[in-house]
């Protein structure tokens, strides 16, 4: 009895040893199984409108939690939901340039959303909080390049604004022109910078991003690459350990990811994203230890047309899991 207690402590530890390799490994040696190939307007419109509620303020997860500051001045709130007309560049010591409404409001972008293609994740409670700012009567101002306005169409239907692609936002917990209460909440959110990046930071979250996260409306969240093309996991790879099952003529139509830097991913956790020395010695990005690939049959951001393919190809989840299963 004692023997074989041992015995399975010693196989737990080994196992232990073996996750805690694989996910915590920036850079893991090449593998393959041995398995076959397989092929395998900135014309803008009506924006939406949201009250202020108190006590909560907008989560990482594009929700709300307890906390925060309460709410807005009286009076404000059609302020804080209208037009943003024409924008001014204002700056202060701490977030350098950031960009305001023709009133003041300071705008701001949240993390979880994407810009290529753009998307808003911010709804339902989450857009209480975070009024979406209407597209339309929106102009541009010194320092904010007009080719950078534009418009996403919501959940809703209505139209809200975009600045490189960013869907815009006030903050209902600003009480005046001129707050800022809204920067770094939930780590997510941050007052735009006239470039559309998160003003006060020098990387992350930006245009530059190398994976994000799409809430695709067949799939839920998926982790899309800096194009806003969907990747996807191979059934044939191998995760543990680390082993690409994709070689040959597999490679003329699923192409790896490569290697990504990871302060410029968004949506998805980052200690997950590793990277894998593949035979021909290049490196592929890898997220929870399954290898990452694009698939040549999607011709645009947002497609996922290989989804399902031959039972052994699927989109990736902002958790690492296969989409739709």
């Amino acid at each position: 009895m004692e023997k074989r207690h041992i015995a399975f402590a010693g196989v737990s530890v080994a196992m232990v040893l073996l996750t805690a390799a694989c996910g915590s490994s920036k850079d893991n040696s090449a593998g393959s199984a041995n398995v076959q190939p397989a092929g395998g307007s900135q014309t803008v419109g009506a924006g939406a409108s949201a009250s202020a509620g108190a006590g909560a303020v907008a989560g990482a997860t594009g929700g709300y939690e307890a906390g925060g500051d309460t709410g807005a001045a009286a009076g404000s709130e059609a302020e804080r939901t209208g037009p943003a007309k024409q924008l001014a560049v204002k700056e202060d010591a701490k977030l350098g340039k950031f960009v305001t409404d023709s009133k003041g409001w300071t705008l701001y972008r949240f993390d979880e959303d994407t810009p290529k293609p753009a998307k808003s994740n911010c709804n339902d409670d989450c857009a209480t909080k975070w009024p979406a700012v209407p597209a339309d009567d929106a102009a541009a101002t010194t320092g904010v390049e007009s080719s950078k306005l534009g418009s996403v169409t919501r959940s809703d239907g209505t139209k809200q604004l975009t600045l490189a692609g960013w869907p815009v936002y006030r903050f209902a917990g600003d009480a005046k022109p001129g707050d800022t209460k809204g920067q770094g909440v939930g780590g997510t959110w941050n007052a735009l910078a006239p470039d559309g990046k998160p003003a006060g930071k020098t990387a992350a979250a930006d245009d530059s991003l190398q994976l994000m996260v799409n809430n695709n409306a067949e799939l839920g969240k998926i982790i899309v690459d800096g194009k806003g093309m969907t990747v996807y996991r191979f059934n044939k790879d191998s995760a543990w350990p680390m082993k690409t099952g994709c070689l040959g003529a597999c490679l003329d139509t699923w192409k790896p990811v490569e290697a990504v830097d990871t302060t410029k991913v968004a949506g998805l956790d980052a200690a997950k994203v590793t990277s894998f020395k593949r035979p021909d010695g290049t490196k592929q990005a890898a997220f929870d230890c399954w290898l990452l690939y694009t698939f040549t049959g999607d011709k645009k951001p947002g497609d996922i047309n290989g989804q399902g393919v031959k039972g052994t190809w699927f989109a990736v989840t902002d958790k690492g899991k296969k989409a739709g299963q």
